[in-house]
């Protein structure tokens, strides 16, 4: 075996079997658990959805009576008399019949809110593609540096040898300073990588949540499609971005009844009750029947408005859909790119090898040069880095896939954790609680999500 093949085994392939026996190690499934739990962009999400829900509450409760208690007093200096009076007050109003304007409103908010669960899923995925591309990023730095370092020690002991055939006269002393030279260049290729290194960690830091002591090596790939029409077909029916876009569709139709309803008129009662002084108590109950017969042309305005927010609406779930499609040929594509590439790489790093071993043998007998030997040294690291970039490329490509299918979640790639629930915010708020156990039931959610 040669010097340059046992340098690479100890600096990379060694280092890969040695890495699963430290208990200290961060496999990736530990990576991604870490990233949902640790990402404030799903916080952050999650309370845009939280305000969604919100407004199917304050829907709900636009068709509850509104009661307000008013107390006030006043002082009276005229000629005649003089004296100070107040009056306690409590009003009741509330919406008897509005011609739908209500429904119409609920129905719009609540695939508003359904729109918003499934941009978090798209913003879930964006968090997990993240961490993926981290981890495997970092990975191929770290192998990169151990090619590196193994390429330096191979050179430094060239240029030994180099020494010591110069000193019996085998070689010049231009030889000697081809192997320096290139000695200088493959530090300065270390340093850079090892530079490359230091910013894969911080990638990681910022998309885990934290530095890794040490990484396993990559699991077994994921599951995605047979092949391209298949991982089409998954993503025009589950892929988050669609399913966003149809909700906003449902909800612009919505609007369109709202807008309707507005244009006709609204039913309200109310009541009072006065406790004045000086025996000026009062109870009055009313109904009022509201319709707008001109209103500058602003309904119908409002009404066309909609019309054209729903053909938005229509207009942009057919090009996210289009998009979607063409995202996942893109990344069906990446990987048979990458699959290629691994497989031409193993060739090269077979042909290279062959080359440094022949070059180095015929060195031997004098028919080739140091700068020979060099020169077959770095066309095999180079097939060995080569490799280790499709390979990562090949295994980022398999999650994008999954993130383009609308795959790439915490339950469908099995991480066994608990997941927020964008359910349980909305159970305890769309009736608009105030109040009384649902307000209690609230309360516990609210701790629950560490809120």
């Amino acid at each position: 075996m040669s010097k340059l093949s046992k340098f690479l085994r100890i600096g990379v392939l060694g280092a890969a079997l040695a890495l699963p026996q430290l208990a200290s190690a961060e496999s990736l499934a530990d990576a991604l658990i870490a990233a949902y739990r640790n990402s404030n962009i799903l916080d952050q999400n999650r309370a845009v959805l939280r305000a969604a829900d919100e407004d199917v509450a304050q829907a709900v409760a636009s068709l509850r009576p509104v009661l307000i208690f008013q107390a006030g007093s006043s002082y009276t200096h005229t000629p005649m008399t003089e004296g100070l009076t107040g009056s306690i007050q409590l009003l009741a109003e509330m919406t008897l019949f509005d011609f739908g304007r209500t429904a119409a409103a609920i129905t719009a908010r609540k695939e508003t809110v359904l729109a918003t669960r499934a941009s978090l899923v798209n913003y879930e995925q964006d968090v997990l593609l993240d961490a993926v591309t981290a981890y495997v990023t970092l990975q191929q730095r770290q192998d990169a540096v151990a090619l590196r370092q193994a390429n330096v020690r191979l050179i430094t002991q060239e240029l030994r040898a180099s020494k010591d055939r110069f000193e019996v006269g085998e070689i010049t002393r231009t030889d000697v300073a081809i192997a320096n030279s290139r000695l200088a260049s493959s530090q300065a290729e270390l340093a850079a990588a090892m530079g490359d290194l230091a910013v894969a960690r911080e990638t990681y830091k910022l998309k885990i949540g934290h530095y890794p002591k040490s990484l396993q090596r990559l699991p077994k790939m994921p599951r995605t499609a047979a092949n391209l029409a298949e991982a089409q077909g998954v993503a025009r029916g589950t892929h988050p971005s669609i399913r966003q876009l149809q909700h906003q569709v449902s909800a612009s139709e919505a609007g369109i009844a709202l807008a309707k309803a507005n244009m006709g008129p609204s039913l309200t009662g109310n009541i009072a009750a006065t406790d004045g002084s000086k025996k000026s108590d009062s109870f009055s109950a009313s109904v009022t029947l509201r319709q707008t017969i001109y209103g500058g042309g602003k309904p119908s305005s409002l009404y066309r408005q909609s019309l054209a927010s729903r053909d938005q609406s229509r207009a942009a779930l057919n090009q996210t859909t289009a998009m979607v499609l063409q995202f996942v040929g893109i990344a069906w594509s990446s990987i048979e790119v990458a699959k290629a590439s691994i497989s031409a790489s193993d060739r090269q790093i077979s042909s290279a090898q062959t080359a440094y071993d022949g070059v180095k043998e015929e060195a031997k007998l004098g028919s080739r040069t140091t700068l020979d030997v060099l020169n077959a040294e770095q066309e095999l690291l180079a097939a060995r880095n080569s490799r280790l970039s499709a390979q990562a490329s090949y295994y980022i490509g398999i999650y994008t896939l999954l993130a383009r299918m609308g795959l790439l979640t915490v339950d469908h790639l099995k991480l066994g954790i608990p997941t927020y629930d964008p359910e349980a915010y909305y159970n305890a708020v769309k009736s608009a609680p105030a109040t009384s156990s649902q307000g209690k039931r609230l309360d516990r959610v609210l701790k629950a999500i560490g809120n």
